[in-house]
């Protein structure tokens, strides 16, 4: 038989190398998508000898990236679609980059809703395909201080969400997975070394990984791994809403440096 095609964005670390080896354990053929070729190269020589690996070296935050993807892909039928592409800045919104924001809003947002768009009709067209959509248990919370990342995953929980009850009974699965604090390069280039949260109780790249996986593959809308984020999610329903954003300045601030 042949193999099925996972297509993973934001292949070359983090959550997406780990579901890139996941899903060739699982003998999928693999897509891979990011910024960094030799970071892909060396994944590729890692999972080939087992199954097929494309390299497909693009960046995302640039404008008509989506569709650059798709034609390179067009005759190649996707069975697990995996927009995992995304990154944060640590920074008040007044003093942040604004080249930085857009880029954010780019990959984030648009790159991950036009990659949805151009892949999803095909899948919808064979009856089968899933979509994993990774966003962050931080959508379901204002940040301080990393406002506009918060508002970009809440738009891909809000996203996913709709689209999993619009594609119901076409053979299409649309999952979210929300992950808290995970071990990766996403703090450092956050730059959130000075953050109360870089010492937060982080949980394993691979064990999400996993996680996600096997939620898309039994068609779970949302997927948010470990019991305490299960928990975390719950307290905005709990606490008023101003609150809770005062809550959430508080964790993210810097830590207190005290002189020797």
């Amino acid at each position: 038989m042949k193999n099925q095609t996972a297509l993973i964005t934001g292949a070359s670390s983090g959550i997406g190398y780990e579901m890139a080896k996941e899903l060739a354990r699982q003998s999928y053929d693999v897509i891979l998508v990011a910024r960094r070729e030799d970071k892909l190269r060396e994944l590729e020589t890692l999972l080939q000898p087992h199954v097929g690996v494309t390299v497909i070296p693009l960046d995302l935050a640039q404008p008509k990236a989506a569709q650059t993807l798709f034609d390179a892909l067009r005759d190649r039928p996707i069975d697990l679609l995996i927009n995992n592409a995304g990154f944060a800045d640590y920074a008040p919104f007044a003093q942040a980059s604004r080249p930085k924001i857009s880029a954010m809003m780019q990959l984030n947002i648009v790159a991950l809703t036009e990659i949805t768009h151009l892949f999803l009709p095909p899948m919808i067209a064979r009856g089968s395909g899933q979509i994993l959509n990774v966003g962050s248990i931080a959508g379901f919370f204002s940040g301080p201080l990393m406002g506009v990342y918060y508002a970009t995953k809440a738009f891909v929980l809000s996203f996913s969400e709709s689209l999993a009850n619009e594609v119901e009974g076409s053979g299409v699965s649309v999952t979210c997975l929300c992950p808290g604090a995970t071990t990766s390069e996403f703090q450092e280039r956050a730059r959130m070394r000075e953050s109360k949260l870089a010492n937060a109780a982080y949980m394993s790249a691979k064990t999400v990984a996993k996680r996600g996986i096997a939620a898309a593959q039994r068609g779970d809308r949302v997927c948010v791994p470990g019991l305490f984020n299960r928990f975390l999610i719950q307290v905005p329903r709990l606490v008023p809403r101003g609150a809770m954003t005062n809550f959430m300045r508080r964790i993210q601030e810097k830590i207190p440096t005290h002189p020797s």
